[in-house]
């Protein structure tokens, strides 16, 4: 019998079909991958599993029990617990208050056993092979931490369905390897769980079987062990994708931007060189903690430089803030669109004239009928799928969201566009959409600074990589010189050998 059944989901919001007739099932002690393009309806059949939204018609059976009171105590009283990419934990408290919530009676004379409750949050700390103190406090963890401490706190809720949103998104790969090894654990323990992740390679390595959404409906389940990569990718899309990475030759132009010995205490950044062109792609390549989301905020005026030179088409410049690196052409494009790309509760207009507000209220007051124009403008010339311009962000997709975040930049007409993970945690067809319009835009004369984590996106995006380690560059590859092992050697601080720069 399985853990969770559901057949014939069907939901609409506001007349649009996010769910038609999907289905869906889980046993006992499997790990089973959920996966489809952003708006595929993976994040709807969510929620409906964690009693956060009632489905229009079907049927959900958990434990062998027809689920009638969609729920989310109730949810969990069935053992559905679902763990995101952003953990949902007070960051204030220790971990072994962080674990106890939702665990405890409640009761207005009961005192606090903090004994027990550090003992408690120890035993379950270990059944997840972690050995994070209960007293630390939140804030002080790392991700990989936080998610471990959510999963403790999941088994001390006697979680029977664990639903695994995107958990590696901002994970090393080390990181990574240590969370798999407690997936596996507690697979051999009995724990069903549902792995979301855009990340192919991922779930080939982990999952068990693999069911594929597109437009709302469940296209295919098999094990994972007889499809291949390319395969899910033609279910995913509906068409085979001949190219993931549509980089055409562009001709290159003037230098644009010349970046010297760029230094910053602060930030870990030390003597930092690269120069870029027009309508070229530079890539910035390197492992975490390397220095390249920070090259980002000197440039853009977030921190200032302690020293070096930045020279805009031959002007020495220092942005002091953003605001000064705007009014000199430069344009950036956060790593997290959530939290700094765009704002989820305004509507698409006002998120793309937020960087540019002079153009549609130069005297104070806002031309909405000119903010409207420039908003269809952007939406029709990225292509980005929204029923108006007036939805709100949030209702977007994650790569809708991230092409209305590069809109706001181009209404602004950039010469330097800094983009830091264009892709991160958006689904296949999305990616491709945006590596083609990244192309599109270095062929409109922008010069493009692409920082990314995926090396397959580096080496395939790119005119020339600069590789960082330890806060500087340790050498720029043209495009045919580059290949993984050499851009990894060099994040790695291995020097490049004389005839890797020829």
């Amino acid at each position: 019998m399985p853990l969770l059944e559901a057949a014939a989901i069907t939901k609409s919001y506001a007349g649009v079909r996010a769910l038609r007739n999907a289905s869906f099932e889980l046993h006992e002690g499997e790990i089973h991958a959920l996966i489809g393009e952003n708006g595929a309806g993976k994040s709807t059949l969510i929620k409906i599993f964690t009693g956060a939204v009632q489905p229009d018609s079907g049927s959900l059976h958990i434990n062998g029990l027809p689920v009638t009171t969609y729920d989310p105590a109730f949810s969990r009283a069935l053992g559905v617990v679902a763990i995101y990419q952003q953990p949902s934990l007070f960051q204030q408290l220790t971990v072994a208050e962080n674990v106890s919530l939702g665990l405890e009676e409640p009761g207005p004379w009961r005192r606090v056993n903090w004994r027990h409750r550090h003992e408690r949050a120890r035993d379950l700390l270990n059944r997840v092979g972690s050995t994070i103190h209960p007293g630390r406090i939140v804030e002080s963890l790392s991700m990989p931490e936080q998610q471990l401490v959510e999963i403790a706190r999941a088994i001390g809720a006697n979680a029977k369905i664990l639903i695994l949103d995107e958990p590696t998104a901002s994970l090393s790969e080390s990181e990574v390897d240590q969370l798999f090894h407690v997936i596996r654990k507690l697979r051999e323990q009995g724990v069903g769980m549902i792995y979301i992740s855009h990340r192919l390679e991922e779930i080939s390595s982990i999952a068990d079987r693999v069911t594929v959404l597109r437009d709302g409906e469940t296209i295919s389940t098999q094990p994972m062990r007889d499809v291949s990569r390319d395969e899910l990718i033609r279910l995913m899309v509906g068409r085979s994708l001949s190219a993931v990475f549509p980089k055409r030759d562009v001709p290159i132009g003037e230098t644009v931007l010349d970046v010297q010995n760029l230094s910053s205490a602060e930030l870990g950044v030390r003597d930092v060189s690269f120069t870029l062109r027009r309508g070229e792609i530079l890539g910035l390549s390197g492992l975490m903690g390397s220095g390249r989301t920070e090259v980002a905020r000197l440039l853009f005026g977030l921190v200032r430089a302690d020293s070096g030179t930045i020279l805009l088409r031959g002007k020495r410049i220092s942005p002091a803030s953003p605001s000064e690196a705007i009014r000199h052409g430069i344009a950036y494009v956060p790593e997290d669109r959530r939290q700094h790309g765009v704002i989820l509760s305004m509507p698409l207009t006002a998120n793309t004239t937020l960087a540019s507000l002079e153009t549609v209220a130069p005297s104070g007051l806002i031309d909405f009928a000119r903010e409207h124009d420039i908003t269809r403008t952007y939406v029709d010339r990225l292509g980005v799928k929204t029923a108006s311009v007036f939805t709100e962000a949030g209702m977007l997709s994650g790569g809708n969201q991230q092409k209305l975040a590069i809109a706001r930049w181009l209404a602004t007409s950039p010469s330097v566009i800094i983009l830091d993970e264009p892709t991160q945690g958006v689904d296949v067809g999305s990616k491709s959409e945006i590596h083609s319009l990244i192309v599109d835009l270095a062929e409109q004369g922008c010069a493009i600074l692409m920082i990314s984590s995926e090396l397959p996106e580096i080496l395939g995006m790119s005119d020339k990589i600069a590789v960082m380690h330890e806060g500087t560059i340790m050498a720029v590859l043209q495009r045919h010189q580059a290949t993984q092992q050499s851009v990894l050697s060099l994040a790695l601080g291995h020097a490049p050998a004389a005839e890797e720069l020829h």
